[in-house]
């Protein structure tokens, strides 16, 4: 069985997590996440704690078992939490305002650049040279940090565009004569 999924998930208080036939929903306080089951995990809920198992000997059930536990404690983890990324703009004139649910990048392009935040996120600009995004939901949080990253991501040679905070950008060196 993967070691992932022998972990048992802890439910603290505050939060709900109902399980149906097809799905298993986890309420709380930063809102109400939903996931599909697999008929190849088994789930068990015994006093708050939830276990994870794989429903046969496949090995397509023991890693999803593992995947699943992992996706319910995200889902626990941000409802109670919530999961935030940062990325920081670098480059000559680079700025970035927030305006309710969304956002304008001017990133050196002859136009700005708008995203329309998806309900249950929140962006905000602490300085303008910062955006924070903030949600419950974990592939949310990061596939738009990502979408919003590749509209300029840093070039090698004078490290210029968005990246993520923690982000260590390797700088090349440029061509001699």
């Amino acid at each position: 069985m993967s070691r992932v999924a022998k972990a048992i998930v802890t439910i603290p208080a505050g939060v709900d997590v109902s399980i149906n036939a097809e799905s298993i929903k986890v309420k709380g306080k930063g809102g109400d996440l939903s996931l599909a089951l697999n008929r190849l995990v088994a789930i068990g809920n015994n006093d708050g704690k939830l276990s994870f198992a794989p429903a046969n000997d496949s090995r397509e059930a023991d890693a999803l078992a593992g995947t699943f536990r992992q996706l319910v404690n995200n889902m626990v983890k941000g409802v109670t939490e919530g999961f935030e990324k940062k990325l920081t703009l670098i480059g000559v004139g680079y700025k970035a305002a927030a305006q309710g649910s969304k956002l304008n990048l001017a990133v050196g392009f002859s136009h700005p650049v708008n995203f329309e935040m998806p309900a249950g996120i929140t962006v905000a600009t602490p300085t303008p040279t910062e955006i924070v995004i903030k949600g419950a939901d974990r592939q949310v949080v990061g596939q738009l940090a990502a979408e919003i990253r590749a509209v300029r991501p840093p070039e090698p040679y004078k490290g210029k565009g968005i990246r993520y905070a923690n982000e260590k950008v390797v700088i090349k060196e440029t061509k001699k004569k």
